[in-house]
């Protein structure tokens, strides 16, 4: 019994002062946390990545919409055409593809121009792309047409504010975007990003000459319903 408890405490005391698998050890101890804080930062480099993509789609909107009709030598002015609206929404669901913008999100395209005979701003147009059911936080072309009594400041947020010329459109773009975490909701919960992007209309374009749409051609494919 002597014996066997000696041998006991022998081996105990080897086992101790062992240190052979203590950097095995003290590895998976911290695997967890080096595998969690690596997925956190694979998921704030791809939301960045993402809103970034979204404010690029905003921004190549509005500058197409600027140039719609400007290599037309035509000596008239040019009206846009439901052709060259869908044109435009088509190239933003190709920079959309890689992050399926289609399903999970829209663009807003308005027109923004000044009533010549009230003076009060209003949306003449507005066409849509993609497939989220979201309205756009300034209205559309029915609610401020600058025929109803409705009063349409500005658009944009914070302190830059947006607002058309006598004569001249802006090209207004909202993109909206619901994004959904890399991992699901373990690091972020979901969450909708929105990007803003204008530009004025680049050449002469006849914004009068379709009272009613603003918008000439019919059969288009991006009405906002």
């Amino acid at each position: 019994m002597i014996q066997a408890q000696s041998k006991t405490h022998g081996w105990l005391d080897r086992l101790k002062s062992c240190r052979s698998g203590a950097a095995a050890i003290e590895f998976g101890l911290i695997l967890p946390v080096l595998t969690g804080m690596g997925m956190m930062g694979t998921e704030i480099g791809y939301m960045a990545m993402v809103n970034l993509q979204v404010s690029q789609m905003a921004l190549a909107v509005a500058d197409a919409g600027s140039r719609l009709e400007q290599t037309n030598n035509n000596s008239v002015a040019p009206t846009v055409t439901e052709a060259d609206v869908d044109s435009v929404m088509i190239g933003a669901e190709k920079m959309g593809e890689g992050i399926d913008f289609k399903a999970n999100g829209r663009v807003i395209l308005s027109s923004l121009e000044k009533d010549p005979a009230s003076g009060k701003q209003f949306i003449h147009w507005q066409r849509c792309f993609g497939k989220l059911r979201v309205n756009s936080d300034y209205g559309n072309d029915s609610t401020n047409n600058g025929l109803n009594g409705t009063v349409l400041v500005s658009m944009g947020r914070g302190t830059t504010k947006v607002t058309a010329p006598t004569g001249v459109a802006v090209m207004f773009v909202e993109v909206f975007y619901d994004y959904k975490g890399v991992f699901g909701t373990m690091f972020v919960k979901q969450m909708r990003f929105k990007q803003e992007a204008a530009y004025l209309v680049r050449d002469i374009r006849d914004l009068r000459a379709s009272n009613v749409s603003g918008v000439t051609g019919g059969n288009g494919k991006s009405l906002c319903i």
